[in-house]
């Protein structure tokens, strides 16, 4: 299984990855909105991690494109931010089209149990 982790904060993307490796996931780190997107055009994750807050195309944007493309919008998309009001929450379903949302700090079984939760409820084997 393949997650595609996009965070402008190194040590984040490094904390997730560790987490997302000893779970037995392969990672592909992006520093963006503009390189996720890029790199969807080369590369096809099982699910994507994306942060809210970025520079450039922020998360709900990269996520509204993400869902907005025949080629990759039947990627799960969960959006792991520090904005965790309800408000926050609702964006993220209903403008970003997101598919889970995970609140920083990350908590290890919080991340894993939503990511196979997702991959279960959309058909996704080896999750």
């Amino acid at each position: 299984m393949k997650i595609m982790l996009v965070d402008d904060e190194p040590d984040i993307r490094l904390i997730e990855r560790i987490i997302l490796e000893k779970a037995g996931y392969e990672v592909i780190e992006t520093e963006s909105g503009e390189d996720c997107l890029e790199r969807l055009k080369t590369e096809k994750p099982d699910i994507i991690l994306l942060d809210v807050m970025m520079p450039g195309i922020n998360g709900w944007e990269t996520a509204k494109q993400i869902k907005g493309d025949e080629k990759t919008k039947e990627i799960p998309v969960i959006m792991v931010t520090v904005r965790g009001s309800e408000e926050d929450m609702e964006k993220s379903f209903q403008y970003g089209k997101s598919d889970g949302h995970v609140s920083k700090p990350i908590i290890k079984d919080k991340l894993i149990n939503t990511i196979e939760w997702i991959l279960k409820t959309k058909g996704i084997k080896g999750g």
